[in-house]
């Protein structure tokens, strides 16, 4: 007997309720935080009703237009680039005191700031990561769940079925999300349940073998990762440290941990485009040592990536190294997604920049985490941009500190 197919109302609001119940995890008496562009009002008008019903005392909702920053870009003076008001900090600050949960909708067309100066771009980027440094380590640290959705804005399902009348890429970029964050199975929850469950098996697996290093190879890529000292795996659901269990992000099917920031050797090649700060870089090329990028090249978009890995000291050492299988829900679906929340599972990836605290033992410790993640080697830096280097013909081999090799990954699936 089979079950009769989902409508696309049903699978929406199975959508919506995922984001509350598995994503941040929203308990009764809790606050929810909810970023979205303008174009997902919709959107976010069920995500509020799913977390009224999950008992929320206060949803508070916030609208970015994204062609704002474009003609910022464009027409404001200097000093507005370099304004970031207090208050907004103070807000975040105040709302994390509180205890409120964060989600953010994801969705803003790909090539927004294609052709923008991107000096200015990269001076905006700097003081807005510079302002709100307290409230990103905090965050960091899963001081409280947060989780990132998306909404098929016309302006990325063009771009993503450039083919398709703009309807019908706006309805496929819509299944396709609905199909890699489950939102189309009878039971959305379980399905998480069981997806985490596996996650937490992979990643308790890699936690016990306390590995020096990953050796990391394909057709475009030789590079070995060291990893930070008292490195930490992390992937699929895990507490907050209020205890309660989140996912932060749908989809999710990835593995992480922190390398270490000076032990880093070879060289690796981009298998996706990357999008960021409103441009498309490509085919990008990077070469380490002694944990360094000295040499990185793109044929799209190296000014932008020249302004990142300049933005500070740490930006050109990683935060970030990932695994994911070849052939993961999202890489299944066969579609380029131009967005790092869905593109990142289709690939094993790395990350300029900084670490995540919880990666590494005693980083969340609020009177010695600092230290204890300087100590274990992790990346400071003010950005974190995960790139994707995983291909179906990559190789991993784990490295003890004895020199020992097992395998972790053949052709792109796990060994063990």
């Amino acid at each position: 007997m089979t079950s009769t197919p989902l409508t696309f109302e049903q699978k929406l609001a199975n959508y919506a309720d995922l984001l509350v119940r598995v994503g941040v995890n929203l308990q009764p008496g809790g606050k929810l935080y909810l970023n979205a562009p303008i174009e997902a009002a919709s959107l976010a008008r069920l995500v509020a009703q799913k977390a009224w019903e999950a008992g929320a005392v206060d949803v508070d909702v916030h609208y970015a237009d994204q062609q704002l920053s474009r003609l910022m870009y464009d027409h404001a003076p200097q000093a507005a680039l370099d304004y970031a008001p207090a208050w907004a900090t103070e807000q975040a600050m105040h709302q994390l005191d509180d205890g409120y949960v964060f989600l953010s909708i994801a969705g803003s067309d790909p090539d927004l700031l294609a052709g923008a100066d991107q000096e200015r771009i990269a001076r905006r980027s700097k003081v807005t990561a510079q302002q709100g440094r307290a409230v990103s380590e905090r965050m960091g640290a899963f001081e409280v769940n947060w989780s990132v959705g998306a909404m098929p804005v016309p302006s990325w399902a063009a771009k993503v079925f450039p083919e398709l009348p703009l309807d019908e890429a706006i309805s496929q970029l819509w299944e396709a999300i609905f199909t890699v964050s489950r939102a189309d199975r009878p039971d959305p929850v379980e399905a998480w349940r069981a997806h985490t469950e596996q996650l937490a098996r992979v990643r308790d697996h890699l936690n016990g073998r306390r590995y020096q290093a990953l050796h990391f190879r394909n057709a475009h890529s030789d590079i070995v990762f060291g990893l930070a000292d008292g490195h930490l795996w992390a992937g699929g659901a895990w507490p907050a440290q209020n205890g309660v269990a989140g996912v932060p992000n749908l989809p999710t099917d990835e593995v992480f941990t922190a390398p270490h920031r000076d032990r880093i050797d070879g060289y690796v090649r981009a298998s996706k485009p990357l999008s960021v700060r409103g441009t498309l870089i490509e085919d990008i090329y990077m070469r380490f040592e002694a944990g360094r990028v000295v040499e990185a090249t793109a044929s799209r978009g190296q000014e932008v990536l020249t302004a990142l890995l300049d933005t500070d000291e740490g930006a050109r050492h990683l935060g970030e190294l990932a695994l994911v299988e070849y052939d993961s829900p999202v890489a299944s679906t066969g579609v380029l997604f131009y967005n790092t929340l869905f593109d990142e599972n289709a690939a094993s990836h790395i990350a300029l920049g900084r670490a995540y605290s919880f990666n590494v033992e005693g980083g969340t410790q609020p009177a010695t985490g600092a230290q204890a993640l300087t100590q274990a080697g992790a990346n400071d830096s003010l950005i974190h941009v995960d790139w994707m280097i995983g291909t179906p013909d990559t190789d991993v081999d784990g490295v003890y500190p004895d020199g020992r090799r097992e395998s972790v990954m053949r052709a792109g699936k796990w060994k063990f």
